[in-house]
């Protein structure tokens, strides 16, 4: 068989030498070929992939409507740090800040609310927590004392990002312990950790693990007393990746925001229930004082003096668009509309995987559209499976279902978890029901433990637990 040394405009994609050849993994090809040809090959590599709407682990918005859409593509180019070439972003940065301080009942006045925009909510923590350890650092100069040892609080429960942030920024991360009895931040738990050195204290508004929500008031009303008595000025950051995007809309009356005293800062996702392809997060600071100078830098090779707060310069502008756009198009109406759907439908799959025999749900209430749950006490006593091979049944009918272990102290538990989004539908929710029962089915017919089962038994025999089949 011979092949053109060269494709040309002419050559069939699938007749074409770059076909016949394994993908480029370690070099840069030597010649070139034509788009179409470089084209098919790197989508033929995402071809096997699950369905974005099937994956039920990510949080990431994987649905924006045909304008929404055609909008951010359309400004795939735009820089978002070059203000002078696209003035007008800037002004839809401010606008977005805005309406979400205002959302979260910031006191700040004025027309123009103080916050930064991030890659995710990822940089969005990072330059909250780093605005309080900035302030802190100062506050101990001032009074003569040392700055050597910074301490962060917050629950086991956490994302990943404050784990990234204490390492990089060297401040000790005292993690509270969850619990059975304790599945949330404990406020007293969380204040026996404090001391001189804490810059703050990290609740969770929508934890990763769970899909719970810390009691934020609880935790402002406890170190309101806790700082009187010791005259510490330890401030709360919300974690609000998931929720601050869900309180508002589905729970307004809840107070966890700015109406709380002590909390400074709030950080969310736009590119999860913000409704934006990713990346994307934000984060407000409840005035302008409480955000150092120190961590606004200015610039003027770009045609202009420059001046942003943020760990990345150049940055898509393509998701403000999509944020603005939400903004307009869904307002408060249609975002309660689409917040609420997801809602109703993740309580509808709450309630049927509870009633299958097998599962038992991590919680009785679904306060944010996802939720875990794990094989009853009663059923693991024997069951021959586990929940890592329910996962692998699942991922063949194209649903990706993450089942994974809790945090430290409660690591026995093992869930499964779904993140329902904008884009799916009921008739969604009763297929993948359906399949669940028909993996669970299959699964009761084994006569032998599968390997995770076994490991699972001899982990737990290490632990005194007796098991029986």
């Amino acid at each position: 068989m011979t092949h053109t040394k060269h494709s040309t405009a002419t050559t069939a994609v699938y007749g074409s030498e770059e076909m016949v050849r394994p993908a480029p993994t370690m070099t840069i090809p030597e010649e070139m070929t034509t788009p179409e040809i470089a084209y098919r090959m790197v989508k033929d590599e995402t071809y096997a992939q699950t369905q974005p709407r099937l994956n039920l682990a990510t949080f990431v918005t994987t649905y924006m409507d045909e304008y929404a859409t055609r909008l951010m593509n359309e400004a795939i180019s735009m820089n978002y740090i070059d203000q002078t070439e696209y003035p007008r972003v800037a002004v839809m940065t401010s606008r977005c800040i805005n309406i979400l301080a205002n959302l979260w009942n910031t006191p700040e006045k004025g027309d123009s609310k103080c916050g930064a925009l991030g890659i995710g909510s990822s940089e969005a923590c990072m330059l909250g927590g780093v605005a309080a350890w900035l302030r802190w650092r100062k506050r101990r100069e001032k009074e003569g004392k040392s700055t050597a040892k910074p301490n962060l609080v917050m629950s086991a429960g956490m994302q990943v990002v404050w784990e990234k942030f204490c390492q990089l920024w060297q401040i000790e991360l005292r993690q509270v312990p969850l619990k059975r009895e304790n599945r949330t931040l404990c406020p007293k738990e969380a204040l026996k950790m404090c001391d001189e050195n804490t810059i703050c204290v990290v609740p969770i508004a929508g934890v990763t693990w769970t899909g719970l929500n810390d009691d934020i008031e609880a935790l402002d009303r406890e170190l309101e007393a806790f700082n009187k008595r010791t005259g510490y000025e330890i401030p709360i950051h919300v974690d609000a990746a998931s929720g601050g995007f869900i309180l508002p809309f589905v729970s307004p009356e809840t107070r966890w925001d700015f109406r709380l005293k002590n909390v400074i800062s709030i950080s969310t996702s736009g590119h999860k229930f913000g409704l934006v392809y990713p990346g994307l997060g934000w984060v407000i600071w409840r005035d302008k004082s409480y955000l150092p100078e120190e961590m606004s830098f200015s610039v003027n090779y770009l045609g202009a003096e420059v001046t942003q707060v943020g760990l990345n310069f150049s940055r898509p502008a393509a998701q403000v668009l999509g944020q603005y756009y939400n903004f307009i198009r869904l307002g408060r109406e249609g975002y309660t509309r689409v917040q609420q759907n997801s809602m109703e439908i993740a309580r509808y799959c709450h309630k049927r995987i509870g009633e299958m025999e097998c599962f038992e749900n991590y919680s009785d209430e679904v306060v944010n559209p996802l939720f875990v749950w794990s094989l009853s006490e009663e059923y693991l006593k024997s069951a021959k499976w586990t929940l890592y091979d329910l996962q692998a049944l699942l991922q063949q009918s194209g649903w990706m279902v993450p089942a994974y272990s809790l945090p430290r102290d409660i690591e026995d538990i093992v869930v499964m978890r779904i993140v329902v989004r904008q884009g799916m539908s009921r008739d969604m929710a009763d297929m993948l029901i359906k399949d669940i029962e028909n993996g669970v089915a299959e699964l009761n017919k084994l006569k032998y433990p599968t390997a995770s089962r076994q490991a699972y038994e001899k982990q737990e025999k290490q632990r005194g637990r007796v098991f029986t089949h």
